[in-house]
């Protein structure tokens, strides 16, 4: 008797009578599918067609459960999947965010929570007092559930649903928070609302959830798989490298290879390498020593060997997709790290052998292999495509920039081959880009 009353009060506050009935509508359905893993929002025509094809006739689809109006199509839902209709979209809206918003007032006035809805609100809500939090907690969550669907930058919507589930012992209701944040990112992949607050459930279950790899696992294939529709989708990749600080070290190794292939199929994407990139500076950050900021010297030749792949894997890619600028900042960073971390090692004489590796050598072998990469990068040949002068001009950069790294690690000799081999490298830039003459000139003396 008391919920019909607070239905009754919420019915009011929206703009048509129907709304709320809508509203209920999609309420029930993601109630009884709580497993639903993909939503779209249909125009109404198109309804018709997908009935048909689901159920085989016109007249069974206008027969079915799932047909949740008795005019117009309005909902689907069938095998885990919801659509929406675009029809409705406005009024379900203006009616989730008013009966979210009376929840949300209530659940704070019973819980001694400051609110900041107006006298207006608190006036209707004012006869609803003896509900118990129990119940607005709930109205609260299912309330949310269904705006959010709708508009999922909702942060007061997000800020609730975190300061109810804070007060549950129980992790079920933050495994349910993953998958309804999966919901919401299988058509807004990018919203930045939904992967924090994926980043807060995480970071809640960690250390406490018995399979923390098993969840860790899962999320980056969910990355991977969003960022298969959506491309360039940087706050996904973000959430991935978030991720890496929960990583062992064997799973970092596991990454560097699952990582590889979808890298190799996108290699304009930079976001993939930056998650590379990443792994490797947490397979260094584990084999620091504990004593300082040196690496260990037991892990020296396995970091060779995996730092070793690496450079050979980006330079067969530079080779393969010529002209793609992602590769050579990414090949930046492996010789930086190559240079000075295990350059001066060798500099310093330390005794790292493994078993047919020896890092005193490193530099040399290192530079013998940039020397060649270069000269088979610095011939323009003759096409119709600027693929490959765009590769010389990164290659004549790369030589620049690693110009300026090897003094510093004490790599004379394998500087001056380098000018032996290249020439006159100012020359070289200003014939590559003419347009860019200035720069070169204040870059090099």
């Amino acid at each position: 008797m008391e919920e019909t009353k607070f239905q009754e009060k919420l019915k009011d506050l929206t703009f048509e009578g129907n709304s709320f009935n809508i509203l209920k509508q999609l309420e029930v359905i993601l109630q009884s599918d709580p497993l639903i893993d993909e939503v779209g929002f249909l125009h109404p025509s198109q309804f018709a067609a997908l009935n048909e094809e689901t159920y085989g006739s016109a007249n069974n689809a206008q027969n079915s459960e799932n047909e949740m109006s008795s005019g117009n199509s309005i909902f689907w839902n069938r095998d885990h999947k919801l659509a929406i209709s675009t029809e409705v979209l406005f009024p379900l809206y203006a009616a989730a965010k008013h009966a979210f918003e009376a929840a949300d007032t209530q659940y704070k006035m019973l819980t001694n929570l400051p609110t900041n809805r107006g006298k207006s609100m608190d006036e209707t809500a004012a006869d609803s007092s003896q509900f118990s939090a129990d119940f607005f907690e709930n109205e609260v969550m299912m309330h949310s559930k269904a705006l959010l669907l709708l508009s999922c930058d909702s942060a007061t919507a997000w800020n609730s649903r975190k300061l109810v589930i804070s007060k549950k012992q129980q992790s079920s209701p933050l495994m349910d928070e993953l998958l309804f944040s999966s919901l919401i990112l299988s058509y807004a992949p990018k919203s930045e609302n939904a992967w924090s607050h994926r980043r807060w459930v995480v970071k809640t279950i960690a250390g406490t959830h018995p399979n923390m790899e098993k969840i860790v696992y899962k999320e980056s294939e969910l990355v991977e798989k969003l960022a298969e529709k959506s491309k360039m989708n940087y706050r996904a990749w973000y959430h991935r490298c978030w991720l890496v600080s929960y990583l062992t070290r064997s799973q970092v190794l596991e990454e560097l290879m699952k990582s590889k292939k979808w890298a190799e199929l996108h290699v304009a994407d930079n976001c993939c390498f930056h998650y590379r990139l990443q792994l490797f500076l947490k397979l260094l950050e584990s084999s620091i020593s504990k004593h300082g900021q040196d690496v260990s010297m037991n892990s020296y030749p396995e970091l060779c060997r995996v730092w070793k792949e690496e450079l050979d894997w980006d330079k067969m890619l530079i080779k393969r997709y010529v002209g793609r600028e992602a590769l050579w900042g990414h090949r930046r960073f492996l010789s930086q790290c190559w240079v000075q971390r295990f350059g001066i090692a060798a500099r310093d004489g330390a005794d790292l052998h493994g078993d047919d590796f020896n890092v005193k050598d490193v530099i040399h072998n290192f530079m013998a292999d940039e020397i060649q990469l270069l000269q088979s990068c610095l011939t323009i040949r003759d096409d119709d495509f600027e693929d490959w002068h765009t590769q010389a001009v990164l290659a004549a950069a790369y030589v620049l920039w690693l110009s300026k790294q090897i003094p510093h690690s004490g790599g004379v000799e394998s500087l001056q081959k380098i000018k032996e081999e290249v020439g006159d490298l100012k020359a070289l830039l200003i014939k590559l880009c003419p347009e860019k003459a200035p720069l070169w000139n204040g870059l090099i003396y």
